[in-house]
């Protein structure tokens, strides 16, 4: 056998100089590692769940479906039940499931922040609509404005673990809803290239969004060929009713290629059952008649099925977005949809905390990872969001990105293969230098195995305490303020906001 031996070289200060030196800047687990590896429900649990959702959607139905809507499933095979319940026969289920897109596009206005979502992809973002926002100079709340809105935008755009940006805030400075669903489209438009979602108040605002976002693409129609924006919309109103504004919503948006993404939130106990498998079942068919709506009116079209288990604390009835129990049902929603085939969306880091805490680290930290290693392929409210969803953080924002980086790195696990074994290097590092600092496998793992933190401490407490022994928050708001007051992207240009100006309100 022929063993190399590594040769000592320089002393330790041109070791650690060297390693420092070719700190990588790529980042070795990017958004879109492969999940799947947490499951919670067992393949027999899936069958059951999956066969009751089927049952309720025959037997129970939904109530209160507009008329247009019942005329569309109708033809497909739905039917009206002695009680005036739309029901759908377990067969139209699963021909409309084996036939809905198993992928779907989330289009950046830069191409090269574009991905596609479907199988064990995994991608973190945005979400929420937080009316109050941690002010990062007073550290309290206040109402969120449309400024606010800018600056996230702005700022996620900087944070590279973040894979798509919906808007956040609701801008409570802006009191018509016309204004505010324009103004938060010129928002995404102009701070961001990375793929973007909203919502829309009522069906009659979404046909002017359209023409401002033609607009920043350059011509009539253009955007339409090519969305890169999602509607969030949730057409179920739990439990088992269609909710008519939301359905109008679908509709139009279904009318201008929009894709959508379709959310179920139920929360557990109080408009789903407390009883984890019952809720699993019952947001599931109520997740599924959103998916068949959408494809009885247009059959394969885009939606991502968004089943979002919500918690309710059952002591006192107040939501609750950070504990186990939303971890593991969240996990085992992506695990359900995951197993149907179908582009899964789930929630997590929706922390109950009020401050930039360790309840809010930990909190988030256990939903996401559990999130993400059961193969949720978008996973929403995963950055900034605070106080159960009624807040949102400039430094929660930083915090989480760096978050996401370790959650990516434990979802992408580790590679075996002969390189990354080394046997030659472990027995030439033994008989040569003694150590592995500085061999060309540490080199090389160095830049493909290793995520290194840039606001989290490693210090020794000696040079933590002569830095002033800062706090995470403390450096999250600085690097938070780093960026917002460098970083002013203009993504529209001159030309087509002077345009969209002259059309709409602009209030910023």
């Amino acid at each position: 056998m022929n063993i190399r031996t590594s040769q000592r070289s320089g002393g330790r200060a041109a070791r650690l100089a060297k390693r420092k030196s070719e700190t990588p800047e790529i980042n070795p687990a990017p958004p879109g590692q492969r999940g799947g590896q947490y499951k919670p429900l067992s393949q027999s649990g899936i069958r059951e769940i999956y066969r009751t959702a089927l049952r309720l959607l025959e037997e129970l139905g939904m109530g209160e479906s507009p008329e247009k809507l019942i005329g569309a499933c109708l033809s497909r095979g739905a039917f009206l039940n002695e009680r005036g319940r739309l029901c759908f026969p377990g067969a139209l289920v699963e021909d409309i499931i084996a036939d809905a897109p198993k992928t779907v596009a989330l289009h950046g206005r830069d191409p090269g922040r574009s991905f596609e979502i479907g199988g064990d992809r995994v991608y973190f973002g945005t979400g929420g609509a937080a009316v109050r926002t941690l002010d990062i100079d007073t550290g309290l709340y206040r109402p969120s404005t449309m400024r606010d809105l800018h600056d996230f935008t702005r700022l996620q755009d900087r944070l590279e673990n973040i894979a798509w940006f919906t808007r956040c805030c609701i801008a409570t400075d802006i009191p018509d809803n016309y204004d505010l669903d324009v103004n938060t489209a010129y928002a995404l438009a102009r701070g961001t290239t990375k793929p973007v979602a909203t919502a829309f108040f009522i069906a009659d605002h979404v046909a002017p969004v359209v023409r401002l976002f033609d607009i920043a693409d350059g011509g009539e129609g253009r955007f339409s060929r090519r969305p890169w924006c999602v509607a969030h919309i949730s057409p179920i109103i739990s439990p088992f009713r269609y909710g008519e504004d939301a359905v109008d919503v679908v509709f139009e948006c279904i009318r201008h290629n929009i894709p959508v993404n379709c959310i179920t939130g139920a929360q557990s106990g109080a408009t789903g059952p407390a009883a984890p498998a019952s809720f699993l079942a019952a947001s599931l068919a109520e997740t599924l008649a959103s998916l068949l709506m959408v494809n009885c009116v247009r059959p394969g079209y885009p939606m991502i099925f968004s089943n979002w288990p919500f918690v309710v604390d059952l002591r006192s009835g107040a939501f609750c977005g950070g504990g186990a129990e939303t971890a593991v049902m969240n996990a085992a929603s992506a695990q359900l949809s995951n197993w149907l085939g179908l582009p899964s969306g789930v929630a997590c880091s929706m922390s109950d905390a009020k401050a930039v805490d360790c309840q809010m680290g930990m909190e988030k930290g256990i939903t996401a990872l559990a999130a993400g290693l059961a193969g949720g392929n978008v996973i929403y409210e995963s950055c900034g969001m605070s106080s159960a969803l009624l807040g949102v953080s400039f430094e929660a924002f930083v915090l989480d990105n760096e978050m996401l980086a370790s959650v990516y790195r434990i979802i992408r696990g580790i590679e075996v293969d002969g390189d990354s074994l080394g046997f030659d290097e472990i027995c030439g590092s033994v008989l040569g230098q003694g150590h592995f600092l500085g061999s060309d496998q540490t080199m090389r793992s160095m830049q493909r195995d290793f995520v290194y933190p840039r606001l989290a401490d490693r210090d020794s407490p000696d040079a933590w305490a002569d830095k002033g022994a800062p706090d995470i928050r403390s450096v999250a708001r600085e690097k938070a303020r780093e960026i917002l007051s460098s970083h002013f992207p203009d993504y529209l240009g001159s030309m087509a906001d002077r345009k969209i100006r002259d059309e709409f309100k602009i209030l910023e």
